[in-house]
């Protein structure tokens, strides 16, 4: 690794500069999901080939680097797609600046750095020669933040591997995923939309249903001559819950913008739900009405409430802890009514379709059509698989440290596999940064997590 140094690095900060973020507007055959991530994958792919290693293109789904030889294979699952950017950074998010020994971008940790660390793990092992009794083979996702399509079409033209480990999580060993739930609620518009002044013309907040909403804005119709003590009432209200925000206006519309702060949705209290905040304060300024009646729902079920204690959903167990709730979406019209995206992840004990009838009935006591967007199951391999015996000892070799196994609620490719893990790259202690502004890899970490894997591969696929 430390022969490679420069060149990781280099290659890293140019795979992160290309802004592989879904793009439905330039999506097509060949491209499904945009230019960009076609772009990332073709960088890829290249790079792949230049070292003489099998590569393939899946119609621009999904794509695999691999070497060696034997019917049996090890996968290491990885994406390049990423979120949306967001507000608020300090260095442009795809410049991959390097700033106090980091590498700072979108995608740095989540998971093209990670990605580049198990691509030049691999040219390690295949430089080396060792002897291998396994194909290793690197599987680049290209949707694994949206719908997962890609393990999808990947699926269904090649094969599962024999065992394998996705690079998108925590070291030292994920062995357990918790089960992920997309769910949309919509509220109809009712014939008559307006009522008293004022009343609100349109609400939106987020991007992604596994992001915590780090901007929300609403727009109201206002009675004449209310601007100044309305304005008043929401600086007040920012003040109160030490929010940012601001207002707008253009006539007698008025428009408030709260700031929050962004995270992974698997953890919400990690990030500031703008969208949930600004329901609060909606809910005391609008009068009786279908508006009213949509600000109340979200905040009596979801304002400081991402255990879902009040839908009627909250476990937890020994194995992955607490069920979380992100309210991800939030979107009404005036006139076309309203809906609310929740990105819900529960523990592998519990019973996912027990949960989702509990959704039904609330969503029937207040007169709202449920949609199941997607569902995902839990996720567990046997403490004792011979896969989590090999990989902890790369990591106790290569770090000195126990590896302790342990879950999370976020959803790695490693559940698209029957014998698969989450195998890094967030080191113990490191700040999560992923879907967050000034996203980073630390430059040590990086050449740290290289070495790992590359032994990793060495234990997994070795004769």
């Amino acid at each position: 690794m430390d022969k490679r140094k420069a060149e990781i690095i280099s290659e890293t900060r140019k795979f992160l500069q290309i802004p592989s973020v879904l793009d439905e507007r330039s999506a097509g055959p060949g491209h499904p999901f945009g230019m960009s991530i076609q772009d990332a994958l073709t960088f890829l792919l290249k790079k792949g080939e230049e070292c003489n290693f099998s590569v393939k293109n899946l119609d621009g789904y999904a794509g695999y680097i691999e070497f060696g030889q034997g019917e049996e294979s090890v996968g290491i699952l990885c994406h390049i797609d990423v979120v949306p950017e967001g507000e608020g950074w300090s260095s442009p998010p795809y410049a991959a600046d390097i700033i106090d020994d980091k590498i700072v971008a979108r995608g740095a940790i989540d998971d093209k750095g990670p990605t580049m660390a198990a691509y030049y793990a691999m040219r390690i092992v295949k430089d080396l020669g060792i002897p291998l009794s396994k194909r290793v083979r690197m599987i680049i996702g290209t949707d694994e933040e949206s719908t997962w399509q890609c393990v999808d079409h990947y699926f269904k033209h090649e094969e599962m591997p024999t065992v394998g480990f996705a690079p998108d999580a925590d070291f030292p060993i994920i062995y357990a995923e918790k089960g992920i739930c997309d769910i949309k609620l919509e509220f109809k518009a009712n014939e008559e939309t307006q009522g008293t002044l004022p009343y609100l013309i349109r609400f939106q907040s987020g991007r992604r249903l596994n992001m915590v909403p780090d901007e929300a804005t609403a727009t109201v119709e206002l009675a004449a001559g209310s601007e100044i003590k309305l304005k008043k009432q929401f600086n007040q209200f920012l003040k109160a819950n030490n929010l940012e925000g601001l207002t707008t206006e253009d006539k007698n519309q008025f428009t408030f913008v709260v700031k929050g702060k962004s995270a992974h949705g698997m953890e919400p209290k990690l990030g500031i739900n703008a969208g949930v905040y600004l329901s609060q304060f909606l809910q005391k300024l609008l009068p009786d009405g279908e508006a009213k009646q949509f600000v109340d729902f979200i905040t009596a079920y979801l304002y400081i409430d991402s255990r879902g204690h009040r839908l009627g959903i909250a476990y937890s167990d020994e194995i992955t802890g607490e069920l979380t709730v992100n309210c991800g979406l939030i979107s009404y019209e005036v006139g076309q009514g309203g809906s609310v995206g929740l990105n819900i992840r529960y523990p592998v004990t519990k019973k996912g379709e027990e949960m989702i009838e509990q959704l039904q009935l609330v969503a029937k006591e207040h007169h709202l059509s449920l949609q199941l967007l997607d569902h995902s199951k839990p996720h567990h391999v046997d403490k004792e698989h011979s896969l989590i015996q090999a990989l902890s000892k790369v990591y106790e070799d290569q770090t000195g440290e126990k590896a302790e196994l342990l879950s999370i609620g976020g959803g790695t490719y490693a559940r698209s596999l029957e014998a698969g893990v989450a195998f890094g790259p967030l080191f113990p202690g490191r700040e999560d940064v992923a879907h967050q502004k000034d996203e980073y890899i630390l430059i040590d970490d990086l050449l740290k997590m290289t070495a790992i894997y590359a032994q990793a591969i060495y234990e997994l696929a070795k004769a």
